[in-house]
C-alpha cells in the first residue's frame, strides 16, 4: 500500500482486505469511513482486467470484506459496508493512476498550498516520480504538484472520457 495518494485514513482496513480482493481479481481503489451517527465503511475497487464493474463484482467482494472484517474487527463501532465501483469521474488514489488517466481533465487538492494555492484544475499531463503534473485550465502554465501533498485527486467528467472508458481505459 506504499504507491497510495490518500486512502482516507484507513490504511489498516486496506492492509487486512487488499490481498483478498487482489486474489479476486480486483485493485483496491479507496477506503473511506463517512458519517457519525450512522458510519459507512466504503470499499472502492476495480477489475483488474478494467472491464466494467458489475453488481455481482460488488456482491462477491463485499462477502469476502465482511468476512475479514468480522475476523479482525478492526471497527469498534457499528458501520454499514458499501463496495462500490469508482465511477467514470472516479478519484485518483495510487501513483500509478496519474500516468494511467494522463490527458484526461482532472481536479486536485493540496493538504498545503503551493504558491497560495491549493486547488487546481487542467489537463493530467501524467507523473514524474514524487510529482504531478498539470496544465492549467484556460493557460497554456504548467505545474508540478508534490505526489505527498495531495489531498484529494478526480477525473472531471467529459466526452472525452467517457469515450476513452468505452474504449478500455
Amino acid at each position: 500500500m506504499t504507491d497510495r495518494v490518500a486512502i482516507g485514513g484507513m490504511q489498516r482496513i486496506g492492509s487486512i482486505i487488499e490481498p483478498s480482493i487482489a486474489d479476486m481479481g480486483y485493485d483496491l481503489v479507496r477506503v473511506l469511513m463517512t458519517g457519525t451517527t450512522r458510519p459507512v465503511l466504503q470499499i472502492m475497487i476495480e477489475r483488474r482486467d478494467r472491464k466494467p464493474m458489475t453488481v455481482d463484482d460488488c456482491e462477491a467482494v463485499s462477502r469476502a470484506v465482511s468476512a475479514l472484517l468480522d475476523v479482525q474487527d478492526p471497527i469498534a463501532q457499528a458501520y454499514t459496508l458499501e463496495v462500490t465501483s469508482p465511477g467514470i469521474d472516479r478519484p485518483l488514489t495510487r501513483a500509478a493512476d496519474f500516468g494511467r488517466f494522463a490527458g484526461h481533465e482532472v481536479r486536485i487538492e493540496l493538504d498545503r498550498p503551493l504558491d497560495g494555492r491549493k486547488r487546481f484544475r487542467g489537463r493530467l499531463l501524467g507523473r514524474e516520480e514524487d510529482a504531478v503534473t498539470v496544465q492549467l485550465e484556460g493557460a497554456e502554465e504548467t505545474v508540478a504538484l508534490p505526489l505527498a501533498d495531495i489531498r484529494t485527486a478526480k477525473l472531471v467528467l467529459t466526452d472525452e472520457l467517457i469515450a476513452a472508458t468505452a474504449a478500455g481505459l
